[in-house]
């Protein structure tokens, strides 16, 4: 009986402390849960799928959004300086002090002849409220700036551009990276398990005395070799994916898989007709911004010029004013007078000794260099782009010879491998066979990432999408 009251009592008085503990944990454990699977997301790209995610979540591609609209706000900021102005003002005086003002006696404001009085004019307290209309007429510079905003705004449409193509480069190099990262992995592991079933058989010849034990050693060596490069690939691969999910915009902590094979890009890459395709060097961005470049220096010796022209200005004021030695200006009984004018101004520069000439002649030296600049920028572009097309054929060839190669290095390391399991072949030569081959795979890999690469840096220089 006494235990079941004990229990009773635990029941009573034990229960809800260990209940509202439990609460309480749960309400510190639960946000911290929700948050963590709020934050990862999970991600499934082919390239085609990433570079549009790139295009618009890359944090350079978001910045030069902005600056595009930073620039349509600049070219508004310069429109309107052409466009009517209406600024108010209200002036509020004091006079705690007067101004004085002297006067000689014995005119209008009597005293004695010769003698010198002072007067004081205005009142304790006066207010003048404002507001002034303002229009610019004719202004040659304010031209010249409406063509320039235009330029301006081109400009940041063609850093834009530019920006997508190099994001859209950087993705596939990225992308490429990744799967030549898997890829060798995967190899890797193959080489290994194979490798450490030849060593295992290997070890019980050994046992059995008929073999020595250099070939158990060499063996050995070579399966230390493949296992420190297998660490050393893996460890890659985490460089990789998180430098491409950094290209792509996204948290390096959310989880992403690539859906397309290398051997599917590479086959896409394989481009036989594109030295059919003539160089349309207008299409390049490099070209474009030089051009910009070409305009804006124009466009500032313009500016130049345009200063020697006469401006023309109006301005309409409105307004009204209030004196009082009392300050009542919001009683009933307080005057207000009002007044109004208009005002027509002419700017006419007429002699500066030669300095606007000198600014003129300055900004018409830097238009002339930008010229030379813009010819010497097509001539590097046509350069440039017989150099990357060189490169992309040869990475073509790269490929087709690796392929080529690795078919033999197989062969040779299977043949090698059943002499040395037959006793023909000495370990010494099965295992120059198999580096031989594990060479050849790297290179067919590293290939077919060339070509990738090499087809990738041509499409930008061609502007290709």
């Amino acid at each position: 009986m006494k235990l079941k009251n004990q229990d009773r009592h635990k029941n009573r008085f034990g229960g809800p402390n260990k209940n509202l503990i439990l609460i309480v944990i749960i309400s510190f454990v639960l946000p911290v849960f929700a948050q963590e699977t709020q934050v990862k997301q999970t991600y499934a790209f082919s390239l085609d799928q990433a570079i549009s995610h790139a295009l618009t979540n890359n944090y350079s591609v978001i910045n030069s959004q902005r600056d595009i609209a930073s620039a349509k706000q600049k070219k508004w900021e310069t429109t309107a300086n052409g466009l009517p102005q209406i600024n108010g003002s209200l002036d509020y005086g004091n006079n705690f002090a007067y101004t004085q003002q002297g006067v000689t006696g014995g005119g209008a404001f009597g005293g004695t002849a010769g003698e010198v009085s002072t007067i004081v004019f205005g009142t304790k307290h006066n207010i003048t409220a404002r507001a002034t209309l303002s229009q610019l007429i004719f202004d040659g510079s304010y031209v010249v700036a409406l063509q320039a905003s235009k330029t301006y705004i081109k400009y940041f449409e063609n850093i834009k551009q530019k920006t997508d193509i190099e994001i859209r480069e950087a993705v596939i190099n990225s992308y490429g990276n990744v799967l030549l990262a898997e890829e060798s992995i995967s190899i890797l592991e193959k080489n290994k398990t194979t490798l450490s079933k030849t060593l295992s058989d290997t070890k019980e010849t050994f046992k059995n005395g008929l073999i020595e034990e250099e070939n158990v050693e060499q063996l050995q060596i070579t399966l230390a070799s493949v296992n420190s490069s297998l660490n050393n690939t893996q460890r890659l691969l985490d460089v990789a994916y998180k430098m491409l999910k950094i290209t792509l915009g996204m948290d390096i902590d959310d989880a992403l898989t690539l859906t397309d094979k290398l051997d599917d890009l590479t086959l896409a890459n394989v481009d036989f007709t594109f030295s059919q395709d003539t160089f349309n060097i207008s299409n390049n961005m490099n070209y474009r911004l030089a051009e910009n470049f070409k305009d804006q220096r124009r466009l500032e010796y313009k500016l130049q010029k345009s200063k020697a022209l006469p401006s023309l200005a109006a301005n309409l004021n409105f307004g009204y004013n209030a004196f009082s030695n009392e300050f009542a200006f919001f009683t009933p009984h307080q005057k207000w007078n009002n007044f109004s004018n208009l005002g027509i101004g002419l700017s006419v520069p007429i002699f500066s000794s030669f300095g606007r000439a000198a600014k003129t002649q300055q900004a018409k030296i830097a238009f002339d260099q930008a010229k030379t600049q813009f010819i010497e920028t097509q001539q590097k572009l046509q350069l440039q782009y017989e150099s990357v097309k060189s490169e992309y054929e040869f990475s073509v060839e790269e490929y087709t010879t690796a392929k080529n190669n690795l078919n033999l290095a197989e062969r040779i390391e299977k043949k090698q491998q059943i002499k040395f399991t037959e006793g023909l072949s000495s370990s010494f030569d099965f295992s120059e066979a198999q580096r031989q081959l594990y060479s050849a795979q790297q290179n067919y890999l590293q290939s077919m990432v060339n070509i990738i690469s090499k087809k990738a840096s041509l499409d930008a220089v061609i502007n290709k999408k």
